[in-house]
């Protein structure tokens, strides 16, 4: 087996026995940055990632003791398609979180991705112009190694914009808006959370040192699981 622990770019790799384990260290891990941003600076600014493993540590994250009156949501990207749609980022989080958690309404800063990828992810540039950087950013990993919606090959990917515009995405829908990889690498703190053996292949492309999009994110802390290793 190639060694995990070489994983490019990597701050630190943690590896957990199951998706749960996984879920439950990274929640436990928001909730204690996010105490030290409110004790240090009063406010904690967090972007969420989409998809099923982060899904899993929102469900463990709103059971801990966050203080969410000083917590300022954020999000990685975001599908264009009409607000509320069941397939965009901001409402599985409404719905797995942030319904569940004493968050004012005016701390959660979705991105106005019905407008069209060009018009939000401007508007979405000026929103985080006053805010970056950012203190967390969570990130999933897709299995061709995809963050956010910064697909390999893809333009945006290389954008050196604080938030892009993200056309023919390989994955529909096709029009999207992502945070660009410097707003991503600016943050404080960056955790990936990649569950399941369908990830293998991207860590391992990445471990031979491909520049799969999540290998362009620096610094990172890696949390995996056992199924994602590869062999």
């Amino acid at each position: 087996m190639m060694n995990i622990v070489n994983l490019p770019n990597a701050q630190a790799v943690f590896v957990h026995d199951d998706p749960e384990g996984l879920s439950a260290s990274v929640a436990q891990r928001v909730a204690e940055l996010a105490a030290q941003a409110i004790v240090a600076r009063g406010v904690f600014h967090l972007a969420l990632a989409g998809g099923e493993t982060p899904r899993r540590c929102y469900e463990k994250l709103r059971h801990l003791p966050v203080d969410w009156t000083h917590v300022q949501v954020y999000f990685g990207d975001e599908r264009c398609l009409p607000v509320g749609d069941p397939q965009r980022n901001d409402r599985m989080a409404r719905e797995v979180l942030l319904e569940h958690v004493a968050i004012p309404p005016d701390n959660v800063h979705a991105i106005p991705a019905e407008l069209g990828a060009c018009a939000a992810a401007a508007r979405y540039a000026a929103v985080l112009e006053h805010v970056v950087p950012l203190d967390l950013v969570l990130l999933g990993m897709g299995e061709d190694g995809h963050i956010a919606s910064l697909f390999p090959g893809n333009p945006a990917t290389d954008s050196a914009a604080a938030t892009v515009p993200v056309f023919d995405a390989p994955k529909p829908p096709a029009e999207r808006v992502s945070l660009g990889i410097g707003t991503l690498n600016a943050a404080r703190q960056r955790i990936f959370l990649v569950a399941g053996a369908g990830k293998r292949d991207a860590l391992e492309q990445i471990l031979q040192g491909k520049s799969l999009p999540a290998a362009l994110v620096t610094a990172a802390e890696w949390h995996l699981d056992r199924a994602a290793l590869p062999e």
